[in-house]
């Protein structure tokens, strides 16, 4: 990929910290992207004017395979009844700029809601589904201010996987 470096310095920026911190989490990043890079259907999609200002990736996965180990008996009805229909979409990540994060974020042209509308709407998902740590409640209220849910919420029932929630998003949200 020949912008890894590019997109390693806007997760470093927008990571907040010091730039001692940037370094220190630049690093494990693009080890996870570059990791997804190499996953059947990844897809990447970047927002930029004269510099690259976000970016949100993933890959489609269906209700069983590798995306998926550890979690049963941690996830169940609606959610995998969708996956079998449709393919699910394993959104990754969504970099885009603090200020993104916090101001405006129930607009729909905010760009990270932009971002991961599209992001489905090109798989043709039948849900978009994340996982965040469960110590990084900055991370999930700002996903859920974007229109994610609890993979539980909406009659799609889901049991706390550990250390990890996992988050459903509908199409066109």
């Amino acid at each position: 990929m020949d912008r890894l470096q590019e997109l390693g310095d806007l997760y470093a920026e927008t990571s907040g910290g010091d730039p001692w911190a940037w370094n220190q989490a630049r690093g494990p990043f693009l080890g996870h992207l570059t990791a997804d890079t190499r996953r059947p259907g990844f897809s990447l999609l970047i927002a930029e004017t004269t510099a690259l200002t976000g970016y949100a990736y993933g890959y489609p996965t269906g209700g069983s395979g590798p995306w998926w180990a550890g979690f049963d008996g941690h996830v169940r009805g609606g959610l995998l009844r969708r996956a079998a229909s449709r393919p699910l979409f394993v959104v990754s990540g969504i970099v885009v700029p603090p200020r993104v994060r916090r101001e405006y974020r129930d607009h729909v042209w905010n760009l990270a809601r932009r971002l991961q509308r599209r992001l489905l709407a090109d798989h043709g998902a039948a849900l978009g589904v994340a996982l965040v740590d469960v110590r990084d409640g900055r991370t999930v209220e700002t996903m859920r201010s974007w229109g994610w849910r609890y993979a539980g919420d909406d009659g799609l029932q889901a049991v706390s996987p550990g250390p990890f929630r996992i988050l459903a998003l509908a199409p066109g949200t």
